[in-house]
């Protein structure tokens, strides 16, 4: 049998602090825009049927129980114990949490104490540099601050994460913008934002991702919805051998595109996370994908967990069960020993993460 007795959640997100109905719970099930089809919710889903697998046995009902059941029972726990039993039966002892997402979400202090866990946070580029612009009225104002902010930043946070690749989907030129290119466009932005206005320049998506490198902290990078080897690819040749980790997220369905760029470049490594939430029932399959292209030591788990603490549960889970069961198939089949199955299992659970983000090997970071 596969253990993984250890899990670092190299990415995720703050859980919601607010009571939800059916309708806000199930929102955030569904990965799309826009309501599910008519007559069915989205529990009607690979992750809502993988929530109703593994989550109710920690609120104390049966697996599979309807949902309107499992959410009475939630109601009745309320949402700080019922947040509790989750985020404590999850099996995460260390939670690396993205702190640049809206709403009513815990913070890496909350997710530590709720959890029983360790938790660092996760700087987001773009909602920095927004929030620098917000209190910066000239354009060399900005850049000064920018610096210094990211400087103060990289003291602090564990790892730098940008959504550029969301924010912007047509690929950005991969070379850093020179000074005069990055400060026009800043008087640009500056003169027709609103505060509080979101950045989407390219020049200047560019430049957040170069000023991230050369702080030297690990840099995640946002897919989008393409293919990460398409708009990745030539940023990470031109980051090759300055030192800096980058980690690339949410490539779903591209999984084998940013398992191949783990392969090809030293500095690269992939993120297991949706791909194994959004599968569900077939994660063990996606996951032999994976593996059959990158290096056992450029894969890192996640729960990419964002409001429900269920997604933790299901995050862990999942992990945890196609692991075992491609780890344990090539085991028997003699393909591996078990000594390898298992030491590879502390790779990507644990060891790759606190290998890149340069924390301790145990429960004091």
């Amino acid at each position: 049998m596969i253990e993984t007795p250890s899990l670092v959640d190299q990415y995720c997100h703050g859980v919601l602090r607010t009571e939800l109905g059916l309708g806000t719970f199930e929102a955030h099930l569904g990965r799309g825009e826009g309501p599910p089809a008519p007559g069915t919710t989205f529990f009607d889903t690979q992750t809502g049927f993988a929530v109703r697998r593994w989550c109710p046995p920690l609120l104390g009902l049966e697996q599979h129980c309807p949902p309107a059941r499992y959410l009475a029972r939630r109601r009745e726990l309320g949402v700080l114990e019922s947040g509790r039993r989750l985020l404590r039966g999850s099996g995460i002892t260390t939670y690396l949490v993205d702190t640049g997402l809206p709403g009513d979400l815990t913070g890496p202090g909350e997710m530590a104490s709720t959890g029983d866990a360790e938790a660092r946070e996760i700087v987001r580029l773009e909602l920095l540099a927004e929030q620098v612009a917000d209190t910066s009225g000239t354009a060399d104002s900005f850049l000064a601050n920018l610096a210094e902010s990211v400087h103060a930043a990289a003291g602090e946070a564990v790892a730098f994460t940008s959504v550029a690749g969301v924010r912007h989907p047509l690929a950005l030129a991969a070379e850093p913008p020179g000074p005069g290119e990055v400060r026009g466009a800043v008087v640009r932005w500056l003169a027709g934002r609103q505060v509080g206005g979101e950045l989407t320049d390219p020049v200047l998506l560019r430049h957040l991702l170069w000023v991230a490198v050369a702080s030297g902290r690990p840099l995640q990078l946002h897919a989008g919805a393409g293919d990460p080897q398409t708009y990745f690819g030539d940023f990470a040749r031109a980051t090759a051998g300055l030192g800096t980790d980058l980690v690339l997220l949410h490539g779903y369905p591209y999984h084998r595109s940013a398992a191949h760029l783990a392969a090809v470049f030293p500095h690269v490594y992939a993120d297991l996370g949706p791909a194994l939430v959004r599968t569900g029932a077939r994660a063990a399959a996606v996951l032999a994908e994976i593996l059959e292209l990158a290096p056992f030591g450029k894969l890192l788990f996640s729960s990419g967990a964002h409001g429900l603490p269920e997604l933790h549960v299901v995050g862990a889970s999942l992990f945890r069960e196609a692991l075992g069961r491609v780890l344990g198939t090539w085991v028997a089949e003699g393909a591996w020993s078990l000594g390898d199955a298992q030491r590879v299992a502390g790779l990507i659970a644990a060891g790759n993460a606190r290998r890149v983000y340069g924390l301790s090997d145990g429960r004091e970071l």
